[in-house]
């Protein structure tokens, strides 16, 4: 008799098995379907810790950042591109399956002008024959200034037309404000030239680790910095 309510108390005292990883994200994906996204991503982390190689999980998490951050929701979930990124790329070494629903998945539309995306589908900032492609499928962007994040933006449309955004800081009173100018560039290997009307021209270059370098416009890499503030 005792030994029979030894093994009852025992067994009343032993916590509840954790959740497995497939039944949280089935969870995750119920409230994703539902629209509650905050909700999803939490059981998708949850999924993803109980099971670091549950490559599904990751891709949700993934998924689910990029619902968020097009509905702006970037600072208050980290929805950072380069996060999306991570964990994509950890879905897809898990599992290379992954990559292929990524190419139809609008969730993920957030980080196709990224180098990180470009990667994925094999092109790499090391082999100059690549950097044309690289130019014109990336959005390129300086590095933050403060409350305004990044203040300038390249992208090259085609092979011919560069588009320079500016966020133009000025005073108290009129703190900033944009503007944007359209030229044209010209390639060579891994270095080039930027026209815009009015200014004398600007040369550059793509480095080996996918990172531009222009003459007074500095640097810009393929995020914008953001939440720093």
């Amino acid at each position: 008799m005792h030994r029979l309510l030894l093994l009852l108390a025992l067994t009343l005292a032993a916590p509840a098995p954790a959740q497995s990883a497939r039944a949280l994200n089935s969870e995750g994906f119920r409230l994703y379907q539902a629209g509650k996204y905050p909700e999803a991503l939490e059981k998708f982390e949850a999924s993803a810790q109980a099971d670091p190689k549950f490559a599904l999980a990751h891709y949700n998490v993934a998924a689910t950042l990029g619902v968020l951050r097009k509905k702006g929701q970037i600072c208050p979930y980290s929805a950072h591109r380069a996060t999306i990124l991570e964990r994509l790329n950890t879905a897809v070494r898990l599992d290379s399956r992954r990559l292929a629903r990524a190419r139809e998945d609008a969730d993920l539309d957030p980080i196709r002008d990224t180098l990180g995306w470009q990667k994925l589908l094999g092109l790499s900032p090391e082999k100059q024959a690549h950097v044309p492609e690289l130019l014109r499928r990336v959005s390129w962007f300086s590095p933050g200034e403060g409350v305004y994040g990044s203040t300038r933006r390249l992208t090259f449309p085609d092979g011919k037309r560069v588009v320079l955004w500016r966020r133009v800081i000025e005073d108290d009173a009129n703190p900033s404000r944009t503007e944007e100018v359209t030229g044209s560039y010209t390639l060579k290997g891994r270095s080039f030239t930027l026209s815009f009307p009015g200014r004398k021209l600007l040369r550059g270059k793509m480095t080996l680790r996918g990172v531009l370098e222009v003459e007074e416009l500095g640097t810009f890499l393929d995020s914008p910095s953001e939440c720093e503030a």
